[in-house]
């Protein structure tokens, strides 16, 4: 029986996520494709689930190229840059949002988040609303990139109304009606992240030693 270390496991899996998805991801696909015995993946993955909370920290450690600069002077542009960062790892991988949400950090994510809140604290946030305000926007992230990977030929644009036309007396109002238009998910993204980033200062500006 070939001999398989725990890293050629789950990047064997991540190769595998893009080939069939999440749905399609099974421990006898991947011992299949590892060319192993399925009973032979559990000497280093207790269960799918654990296997999964890795493939999600391996992405994250291969795509989420944020680093927290030494000195900042500007949350707003650091957390900003934190998000997207955040939502092109996720994008690096079919499925990247579903196989991240609900998963626990592990120690090093832990550690990673740290200074980022100490930034915000020192920006004038309690401790309690710098955590908070981190743990939101990676579940905006997340939201936005489940959106865009579920439906990746289907988005649209806020409706717009139609212009009135000559109609009548027993014809619908077509002034009601809407258009629905293609938008781009890069420019949805970037609207919220503006709208979540603003409320954020408006929060700080209204009371900064909230608690």
């Amino acid at each position: 029986m070939a001999k398989i270390r725990r890293e050629e496991v789950v990047s064997a899996a991540l190769e595998l996520l893009d080939e069939v998805g999440l749905d399609g991801l099974s421990t006898r696909r991947l011992a299949q494709k590892l060319g192993v015995e399925s009973a032979s993946l559990y000497w280093h993955f207790r269960d799918k689930a654990t296997l999964l909370g890795e493939m999600a920290s391996l992405v994250l450690a291969r795509h989420h190229t944020f680093r927290m600069p030494e000195e900042s002077t500007d949350w707003r542009a650091w957390f900003a840059d934190l998000a997207r960062s955040f939502r092109r790892a996720l994008l690096a991988y079919r499925d990247g949002a579903l196989l991240h949400a609900g998963t626990t950090p592990n120690q090093e994510e832990i550690a990673a988040m740290q200074p980022m809140v100490q930034s915000l604290v020192r920006a004038g946030f309690s401790e309690a609303d710098a955590h908070m305000a981190l743990l939101n926007v990676s579940q905006y992230v997340v939201g936005c990139v489940l959106e865009q990977q579920a439906r990746p030929t289907r988005t649209v644009s806020p409706p717009e109304r139609q212009a009135p036309t000559e109609r009548g007396p027993n014809d619908r109002d077509s002034s009601s009606e809407f258009v629905l238009t293609p938008i781009d998910p890069d420019d949805a993204f970037e609207f919220g992240l503006d709208l979540f980033v603003s409320g954020l200062a408006d929060r700080l500006t209204i009371d900064p030693k909230r608690d």
